[in-house]
């Protein structure tokens, strides 16, 4: 079912506001993930891991959540339709990967997180862990910047399912 296109126009600003909000979001994750590697003020590191733990349950997660479910409905509502192109099968697969990433990541964000809040952490502290969060965080704003390029440039290459619905269409009715 084809949105009407007040509702269609409405979904699309809520679908890029969420997606922008998200890309802004690990961004930021990512300034406060490398501050707290890097820093040598241990009121920064200290207060880095929590503002991460906030940032990641306040804002990324909701975001992501928000661009899948109106991407979604975006799809299913217009003419491109959720498994008709690639593009927007790619697009919806790779927003779910760092969604599930973050929650995987989660547990070690709240971990950081205490400890960074209950002792002040060295520069070889949880290294390991620190740079994890950097390296998923870097990664998940590059993984997010492809939908964005998809968005835009809208590759061709349909899938055989939407191969199928366009033959379909394009076929005069049977009496």
């Amino acid at each position: 079912m084809i949105m009407p296109p007040r509702l269609r126009k409405f979904m699309l600003t809520a679908h890029v506001t969420f997606s922008v909000g998200l890309l802004g979001a690990v961004a930021s994750f990512l300034a406060l993930a490398v501050a707290g590697l890097n820093s040598e003020d241990a009121w920064i590191v200290q207060a880095a891991y929590p503002a991460m733990a906030l940032t990641a349950w306040i804002v990324i997660i909701p975001l992501a959540f928000a661009s899948l479910l109106s991407g979604l409905v975006q799809s299913l509502g217009t003419s491109w339709g959720l498994f008709r192109h690639y593009w927007v099968l790619v697009k919806l697969l790779l927003t779910a990967v760092v969604a599930v990433v973050l929650l995987l990541k989660l547990e070690l964000i709240d971990y950081l997180s205490s400890v960074a809040a209950e002792t002040t952490l060295s520069s070889t502290d949880l290294r390991a862990g620190r740079e994890e969060l950097v390296t998923h965080a870097a990664g998940g704003l590059l993984v997010l910047l492809l939908p964005v390029a998809l968005s835009l440039y809208k590759p061709r290459g349909m899938t055989r399912y939407g191969w199928r619905k366009q033959q379909e269409r394009s076929m005069p009715a049977q009496p």
